[in-house]
């Protein structure tokens, strides 16, 4: 398709409507839950690994947060991170922190809902998702909007953070690391990511419990590491950025020069494209979580996005800004490898291949199961296996195809899916913060695993509803 074309799309699909939306629902969620991602952070933390995983469920808190992790946690905390300060310099990595801050709210709200309404398939697995808590939490007339963030969800999968821009970061940063062609890059990860998904979420789940900490604690303290050998820049740094997010970015170098309104759509969307806040997919991975409480789950949710941006995307962008090299003519992956190699000459190129790699393969993981969710809702379990199939073969071919239009094209259908995710999170607000209360109120009386403390028509029913309607 056109460049040009696509850019157009783009640029409507992500125009003012959509970022005040994204980002106005995470504000209104905020200040209806009392900013409860500052106030319950500490606790949300916390059960990263204390969460009971009892109650109806296919797998532990903790592993449905590496799940989603594993796909948030991918190219756009390396690659997006690069690009967004390409295109909209400094300034777009504080946007990237406000869409990021009300997103813990957003992200919150998602995974209260999806384990709230969520059903079982025809193999007796937990499905869950925005495309249940709108068919069943707003009413089965919804249901044409389920199925639009269902079909939305697929060509995510399939053409835009599941498959094309991971694996073409792969082939970007092996060939730049150590001159692996293509051909053998495309070979090795088609074989991987078939042994893994094949074996649906509890292989996918296993795998990421495992690389996704360790992948996090390697960068972490890789990019810790840079930017204490030039901590004399840092505060400069985050200077520019503050300074950038409300000034016009001048041209330097390669560099175009950036408006305010650019560096905030790239901030917003790739901070969106980064943690996945308001898009929707976090929850579909969320439903399976063994938990008695919505509410528990959505605080372990919550955390995805904290350790995503405000931690790791943090660090990938000042990195850049400390660099100076987002001035010059790189972008992309060879942008984040180049600043590395200044404080890293021998071991910058490694380290970065590995992250990336981890990174980026987890990614596919967790959009393989999510987009498998999403055929199952519209197709039934008979489209597992051709759902896996054609997953497959894209990631094969994803690394041939060119960066420029990965990106846009991984950006129009992220917004496609995020709209009627938005919408039902607007319209079952008053679900969340009762919920919430119910939870706390039991939290702070003790005994909060002694008392189910579901709403009426909670998993249970909704679980026999979806039976019936098979």
């Amino acid at each position: 398709m056109n460049l040009e074309l696509l850019n157009e799309i783009d640029s409507f699909v992500w125009g003012p409507p959509l970022l005040v939306l994204l980002v106005g629902t995470g504000v209104f969620l905020s200040l209806r839950l009392g900013f409860l991602q500052v106030a319950r952070l500490p606790k949300a933390l916390g059960l990263i690994f204390k969460a009971k995983s009892q109650g109806e469920g296919d797998t532990s808190s903790f592993r449905a947060l590496c799940t989603a992790l594993a796909a948030t946690i991918g190219t756009g905390n390396i690659v997006g991170v690069a690009t967004a300060v390409k295109a909209g310099g400094p300034g777009a990595l504080f946007w990237m922190w406000v869409a990021a801050f009300f997103g813990m709210a957003t992200k919150y709200a998602e995974g209260l809902l999806a384990v709230k309404y969520r059903g079982v398939d025809e193999h007796g697995e937990i499905a869950g998702g925005p495309m249940f808590y709108i068919e069943n939490g707003m009413g089965r007339q919804w249901k044409p909007l389920a199925v639009f963030f269902a079909a939305a969800g697929v060509l995510v999968a399939y053409f835009g953070i599941g498959t094309f821009a991971q694996v073409n970061s792969i082939v970007d940063i092996t060939k730049l690391s150590i001159g692996l062609d293509p051909m053998y890059t495309a070979v090795v990860l088609t074989l991987a990511v078939a042994a893994v998904t094949i074996g649906g979420l509890q292989s996918i789940a296993s795998v990421a419990s495992k690389i996704v900490p360790a992948m996090a604690v390697i960068y972490f303290v890789a990019t810790v590491g840079f930017l204490l050998m030039f901590i004399d820049k840092v505060p400069g740094a985050v200077m520019e950025v503050l300074r950038c997010a409300f000034t016009p970015t001048a041209a330097a170098g390669g560099f175009a020069g950036a408006s305010v309104m650019l560096a905030m759509r790239s901030g917003v969307a790739r901070g969106v494209f980064s943690n996945e806040s308001g898009l929707g997919s976090a929850p579909i991975v969320a439903a399976a979580a063994k938990t008695k409480w919505p509410a528990e789950q959505g605080l372990v949710s919550m955390t995805g996005t904290f350790i995503d941006t405000i931690i790791i995307c943090t660090l990938t962008g000042l990195t850049l800004v400390v660099s100076g090299l987002w001035k010059g003519d790189l972008n992309g992956a060879a942008l984040t490898q180049a600043a590395f190699m200044q404080g890293y000459p021998e071991a910058g190129k490694i380290v970065l291949m590995v992250g990336l790699v981890l990174f980026a393969f987890t990614t596919i993981l967790g959009w393989n199961y999510y987009g498998e969710r999403c055929i199952v809702y519209l197709a039934g379990v008979k489209a597992i296996l051709p759902y896996r199939i054609i997953f497959i073969v894209l990631v094969a071919v994803g690394a041939f195809l060119k960066l420029e239009a990965i990106w846009v094209l991984a950006d129009i259908v992220n917004g496609l899916m995020a709209i009627p995710n938005l919408i039902a999170l607007l319209a079952l607000s008053g679900v969340v913060a009762a919920e919430t209360k119910r939870y706390f109120k039991h939290v702070e009386q003790g005994d909060v695993d002694e008392v189910n403390g579901l709403l009426p028509d909670g998993p249970e029913e909704v679980i026999e509803q979806k039976l019936e309607g098979r």
